[in-house]
């Protein structure tokens, strides 16, 4: 009887320990990575953590993880400099499947300490990689994880998603020629409200108002998805507030700019087209491969 209880008591314990892990999203064992999510999410100790993090890696312990986790507990820290540095270096230690994770770790980061050209870079190297069929490992859709929530991404979302941000990112090069390009081929991909509001304000600063209130009343007027945010509108609203009325001004559309209508007119045959080639490049990239980074112009 005396043993049975034991034997009860021991796993009574064990499942205690098995609940805590599940509780606490803490891994079991007690590797360097394990010690380091424990001091991360149960102790809430990231200095140590970030020690224990490269221990892990240094130990070739769940290098994909830790590389990844490491520099969320830096920028999280104020270290994004050291974060990008961690990455740059040791990321060849992690397999394929974390790369593309990485890289939009960097392009966080970059955002972060205002490194605009290196994020402006990084993302269009992400735009030739769908162009050449090598995105979500040559799949067309790839599982993404928010809030702790699994969902599909389709490759157009996915090109949206990076237009938004190379968008946002010559806007802070106050470029706002080449911001309204991207947003605009963005906004035909997958139609959003605050990319919309970005939109607005370019053309703003462009001095086109009449377009801009356009842009923006579809969203004051919820004519466009995300618009069911009331921060999305309100901020639409108060860059209405700010027009004034103005004669038309020749957009980009109409003049100086042919090339670029090309490109984007090549990037919507890429979108109809996509297929998972892994060894050679679609057609329609041999066509704007030389036009690609006259976007930048």
């Amino acid at each position: 009887m005396a043993s049975s209880k034991r034997r009860g008591g021991a796993g009574a314990v064990g499942d205690k320990k098995d609940l805590f892990h599940v509780v606490h999203k803490v891994p079991a064992g007690d590797s360097p990575y394990v010690r380091a999510k424990h001091l991360q999410l149960v102790e809430k100790d990231p200095e140590m953590a970030i020690v224990w993090f490269w221990k892990a890696i240094n130990s070739r312990d769940r290098v994909d993880s830790a590389l990844k986790d490491m520099a969320v507990v830096m920028k999280q820290q104020d270290r994004s400099e050291e974060a990008i540095e961690a990455i740059r270096s040791f990321r060849h230690l992690c397999s394929k499947q974390a790369q593309e994770s990485l890289d939009n770790l960097l392009i966080d980061l970059y955002k972060k300490c205002g490194k605009v050209e290196e994020q402006i870079e990084l993302l269009k190297q992400k735009l030739k990689m769908i162009y050449l069929g090598e995105a979500f490992n040559g799949k067309a859709t790839k599982t993404a994880r928010s809030h702790g929530k699994k969902f599909q991404v389709s490759i157009q979302q996915e090109t949206s998603r990076i237009l938004g941000n190379l968008g946002w990112a010559y806007m802070q090069q106050n470029n706002y020629e080449a911001a309204e390009l991207v947003y605009r081929k963005a906004q035909t991909i997958e139609p959003d409200a605050n990319r919309a509001c970005n939109l607005g304000l370019c053309l703003i600063k462009q001095g086109r108002h009449e377009e801009a209130r356009q842009v923006l009343e579809d969203v004051v007027l919820r004519r466009i998805y995300g618009s069911d945010d009331e921060k999305v509108v309100a901020r639409a609203e108060q860059l209405l507030s700010e027009l004034n009325p103005s004669t038309h001004v020749s957009s980009l559309l109409d003049v100086g700019l042919s090339v670029s209508e090309e490109i984007m007119e090549r990037l919507d045959l890429v979108m109809n087209e996509w297929t998972p080639f892994r060894s050679r490049r679609l057609p329609v990239f041999e066509e704007i491969a030389t036009l690609r980074d006259q976007i930048a112009c």
